[in-house]
């Protein structure tokens, strides 16, 4: 990843926090912005969080009993004081801002830019007589700062959590737990002394953090380095802040420049895409670099907005949660193809980690053993304020587990399998299977439905089970489970996952009117209820993506299932979707092959939904006219749609078979990608020119079997081994770990 395209390089000012080039470390964040002179680092740390417990999660009737009679009673009024407002209300628990430093140079300074070298992770600010250069060091907690060609004035800015915003009635995202001043922390306490400035900020029970900066002059400049300490780190984060300043300090920043760049060096070593298209070519490679800036083993994985909490003078929208109903895992979904393992395992040891909370949950919560993941989750594992509905479904566990398993197979890693991947699908299988009651038919159904987000949170939205979201759900997981124990040899548990998947019912699917065009079988968002309506969440697809059990080589009837389905979306238009409807459908029409409108929907995306860094918001902000949400809240999943949108247009995987460039538009003639990751642990690189494939490389990294669809259409190929066999469309080739098959178009032939 060398060419200085896919640089940011943004005229000044920068007036707003959500314009600004974010750096990171995984655990701590800075986005770079300013104006008039002025140039400011807002501040964000991972685990900084107010995590203290609402008390309405201690009265006994909040449980799912409770709920589920309330629902049987149609008691909304009750539904929304119970477990909702009094969530809402209370501004805990919440992601913290961490505040920021201000570099003031003087109204007389001209800023002219803002950048980002997106290959060394390094920013800058282009003034006429000046230069600021800083990064957030890829192995160490610390930013660092150079500046040259001219003098600045430094200031620690602590967040103004005594601020008491005037909340506006008129916008649903305004609510009064967004007020900072109802935490009720004291200000912060500022201090200095020789090189240092600082604040400590006192939070609740007992957790504190500091802001620390120190500097230097060196013969080119000054010099500064700073930190976000807690008491994470110990006991006395003012104190480990000064000593990690003075350290750093000590070694200046070129010497720390190096290792940092070397790190990112291999980062980005680990695969690439060549794309015709340079704004999409360069947002995939945005997304990839928020990967790195922001997801590391060890630091908290990123909720909502990552590090880049919103630095203005509210707290969080949403309270900066970890979202499950789709947010988390979009986030999560584009870096096995792109051969990040371990930003993604960030996320899953997270999630293992917090099994412990999650089994609590669900013996207190809902009665059962296994574990339950809150739908709306805080950084410890327990509940967040959201609608009823979604933060108390069982059933977003299983896309969680999804991820689990996707690992596995696109590692075939034994030892995760074993310790990892089927431990966890069993905890949340375990949940689940105990909610499950035989119908009149025998049919195992669950005791409240939903589908995310369907009816917002009405009464309508609590759906006949088992709606097609929690189906399709309980199905993979189950079918999963059939598959990992038996490679695991579990005979008995096999008997048992295939015993209660035999007792699901199939996804529900009716005839539906489209247009003028004959009634055809579609996905129904849950029995009898099919969807009437615009929306923003796909849930009742999740069969088709991102579970991959309904898909385009299945049965006629599959086909026509997945085209009706697409059609009715067609036919009720996007008017009710927000960017990442737009950014999911994109992924949804590579995998069933619609290349034209893959590539459609990813440019609309592009234009729609995202502001001039590069980060998504939810809303049409430029008005393309795609949907009628103008909201202008960032969070970061659709970044990471947008990267898997290209995989899935260059290269998919599921069902065992390997498809290069299966969903690729004829706008993309020419375009290229090396080493992305494939299920059953290939690299795989290939080139297409003028429209057709003329090379693949597939290295095998655990001696699986490998089946290639034909990439070349039935052209004559040279292979480098004399073991790759053809069986009707597929090459099948046994590729011992560690070598590679090499094809290419025999010219001389074709």
């Amino acid at each position: 990843m060398t060419k200085e395209k896919y640089n940011l390089n943004l005229s000044a000012p920068i007036d707003r926090w959500d314009e600004a080039i974010p750096l990171g470390n995984g655990l701590m964040g800075t986005l770079l912005w300013g104006q008039s002179g002025i140039v400011t680092l807002s501040l964000d740390r991972g685990d900084l969080w107010d995590l203290r417990v609402p008390a309405i999660q201690s009265r006994k009737e909040w449980n799912y009993a409770e709920l589920i009679k309330l629902v049987e009673q149609k008691d909304d009024k009750r539904i929304n004081k119970l477990f909702e407002n009094d969530l809402y209300e209370c501004p805990y628990p919440t992601k913290l801002p961490a505040g920021g430093i201000q570099l003031d140079f003087g109204e007389s300074c001209a800023i002219q830019s803002f950048g980002l070298d997106m290959k060394s992770a390094v920013g800058n600010v282009q003034m006429a007589d000046g230069l600021v250069e800083l990064f957030c060091h890829a192995e160490k907690p610390v930013g660092v700062i150079r500046v040259t060609g001219r003098a600045a004035k430094l200031d620690v800015v602590p967040f103004d959590f005594a601020h008491r915003y005037k909340i506006d009635p008129n916008d649903s995202n305004d609510i009064p737990a967004r007020v900072p001043a109802l935490l009720g922390y004291p200000p912060a306490r500022r201090g200095n002394s020789d090189n240092l400035c600082w604040f400590v900020q006192k939070c609740a029970d007992g957790m504190q953090y500091a802001v620390v900066v120190g500097h230097r002059q060196t013969d080119k400049g000054t010099e500064y380095v700073y930190t976000v300490s807690s008491t994470a780190d110990g006991p006395d984060p003012l104190e480990i802040g000064r000593k990690r300043i003075l350290d750093a300090l000590g070694t200046g920043y070129n010497l720390l420049l190096k290792p940092h760049k070397k790190w990112w060096k291999q980062f980005w070593s680990r695969s690439a895409v060549t794309l015709p298209d340079e704004r999409i070519e360069k947002l995939y490679y945005f997304g990839q670099y928020l990967y790195g800036a922001g997801s590391r083993r060890g630091a908290p994985p990123m909720p909502l907005q990552g590090v880049w909490t919103e630095a203005e003078k509210m707290l969080p929208p949403w309270k900066g949660d970890y979202h499950h109903d789709m947010n988390t895992e979009m986030t999560y979904s584009a870096y096995q193809a792109a051969n990040r393992l371990d930003s993604g395992l960030s996320f899953l040891d997270f999630m293992w980690d917090l099994l412990p909370v999650h089994r609590e949950h669900a013996r207190k919560f809902l009665n059962t053993g296994g574990a339950c993941v809150p739908g709306m989750m805080a950084l410890d594992g327990r509940f967040i304020a959201g609608w009823a509905q979604y933060i108390t479904g069982p059933t977003m566990g299983p896309w969680i587990a999804h991820l689990f398993y996707l690992h596995w197979r696109y590692t075939m890693d034994k030892e995760f399998l074993a310790e990892r991947a089927y431990p966890y699908c069993k905890e949340i299988a375990q949940c689940i299977e105990e909610l499950l009651k035989p119908d009149e038919n025998g049919k195992l159904k669950l005791p409240l439905s939903i589908s995310p987000e369907i009816h917002d949170n009405t009464l309508d939205a609590w759906l006949p089970p088992n709606s097609n979201y929690d189906q399709a759900l309980m199905r993979w997981l189950f079918g999963a489970l059939i598959e990992m124990s038996g490679i695991l040899k579990r005979t008995e548990e096999k008997k048992q996952w295939q015993k209660v998947l035999d007792q699901l019912e199939e996804l529900a699917i009716e005839d539906v009117s489209v247009w003028d065009l004959p009634d055809g079988p579609a996905l129904m968002i849950a029995p009898g209820k099919p969807l009437h309506e615009s929306h923003r969440h796909f849930a009742h697809m999740m069969a088709i993506h991102p579970l991959g059990t309904l898909h385009i080589e299945g049965t006629k009837r599959d086909r026509q299932v997945i085209e009706q389905t697409v059609l009715q979306l067609d036919n009720l238009g996007t008017h009710a979707w927000g960017g990442f409807g737009l950014g999911w459908f994109s992924i949804i029409a590579a995998r069933i092959g619609h290349a034209e409108r893959a590539l459609t929907m990813l440019e609309l995306t592009v234009k729609g939904f995202l502001l001039r860094n590069g980060f998504h918001v939810n809303g049409d902000v430029n008005n393309t006219g795609m949907s009628l949400y103008k909201c202008r809240i960032f969070t970061l999943e659709i970044n990471f749609c947008i990267s898997q949108a290209v995989h899935e247009m260059l290269l998919q995987s599921w069902n065992g078979i390997i498809r290069i460039f299966p969903a690729t538009s004829n706008e993309w003639a020419d375009v290229s990608f090396e080493n992305l990751r494939a299920e059953g642990a290939f690299l795989v690189s290939a080139k297409r020119k003028t429209g057709r494939t003329v090379s693949i490389k597939i290295v095998s990294e655990k001696g699986e079997l490998l089946r290639l669809r034909d990439p070349f259409k039935g052209a004559d190929v040279n292979w480098n081994r004399c073991d790759v066999k053809r069986a009707g469309n597929n090459y099948h080739c046994r590729l011992p770990a560690g070598e590679v098959l090499e094809g290419r178009i025999n010219k001389g032939r074709d």
